[in-house]
């Protein structure tokens, strides 16, 4: 017989305070209440921007990917193009405009595949996913000062396998492909 269990009831926020400020997020100490035993616990988290990564697919089926450096694994890494959502800026919006810097191809739609919480232990933020068939090149690539970014074109039946063999590990550039089997399951296309 199972013990009857005590509803879980959500954590109120007491204050935050932001204790770092990084170029890319901010760390904040937030002190919240459990809504189970009433005592107060302090918790940190990553205060970020949306996030963005597009899956971008040439006339002629293949996938336009980006190879760089990520300093937190000290290694190469095979991922979609993607960053972060500007100020007044939607995240198809940002999508395409970061396939452009960082690739030097135009998509002319952003397909939303659907979004998911990068780590929601410490982050609140969203990363969406996209979808951008039909992709032409328009010139070179709009790098940011620290960005090294080489352009890669793999066919699009390829992706499975590159992940399969662990050539890509970025679990957000993870998670979109998946979105996209998903969409094409429903949709009866691929």
């Amino acid at each position: 017989m199972k013990e009857p269990r005590t509803p879980l009831l959500p954590f109120t926020t007491v204050d935050r305070e932001t204790v770092a400020r990084c170029r890319v997020f901010d760390v904040d100490r937030v002190r919240r209440r459990s809504g189970l035993t009433g005592e107060t616990h302090e918790f940190f988290q990553l205060s970020a921007a949306e996030w963005v990564n597009v899956v971008a697919v040439t006339r002629e089926g293949e996938a336009v990917l980006v190879r760089q450096e990520r300093h937190g694994t000290e290694a190469m890494s095979l991922e979609l193009p993607g960053g972060l959502v500007d100020p007044g800026e939607t995240p198809a919006e940002a999508a395409l405009r970061e396939l452009r810097e960082e690739t030097g191809y135009r998509g002319l739609v952003a397909e939303p595949l659907g979004f998911v919480h990068p780590n929601p232990a410490i982050q609140a933020n969203r990363c969406h996913s996209f979808l951008a068939l039909d992709v032409v090149p328009e010139g070179a690539q709009r790098l940011e000062g620290r960005e090294e970014i080489e352009v890669v074109r793999v066919p699009l039946a390829e992706l499975r396998e590159l992940v399969g063999r662990g050539e890509i590990t970025h679990a957000l550039v993870v998670t979109a492909l998946y979105l996209m089997d998903l969409r094409a399951r429903a949709t009866g296309a691929r």
